[in-house]
């Protein structure tokens, strides 16, 4: 992978958090650098389509805790269902 060559001005506390992160963990201060960097390349990024771009079914309203609770037990009980009893359906 081609890098480009980057000047940035940092607070020398997080410089120094980074210096002694890249020596606890045997790696070079540029490296946490750039994963710090792709972190908030990622965090930024414009996608071309939503995470979620199909809809569900639903009562329009919130759901309540009870209502996230049962959806998630009944999601549980299924997957057991289907996992000991292959012959299951969906």
């Amino acid at each position: 992978m081609s890098m480009k060559r980057t000047n940035v001005y940092a607070d020398p506390e997080d410089l120094a958090i980074i210096k002694e992160a890249a020596r606890r963990r045997g790696i070079s201060e540029a490296e946490i650098i750039r994963q710090g960097i792709h972190l908030a390349a990622m965090a930024n990024r414009v996608w071309d389509e939503p995470l979620f771009s199909w809809t569900f079914e639903g009562p329009g309203r919130t759901p309540s805790r009870t209502d996230v609770r049962d959806a998630v037990v009944d999601a549980v009980v299924d997957a057991v269902r289907r996992e000991t009893d292959p012959g299951t359906a969906a």
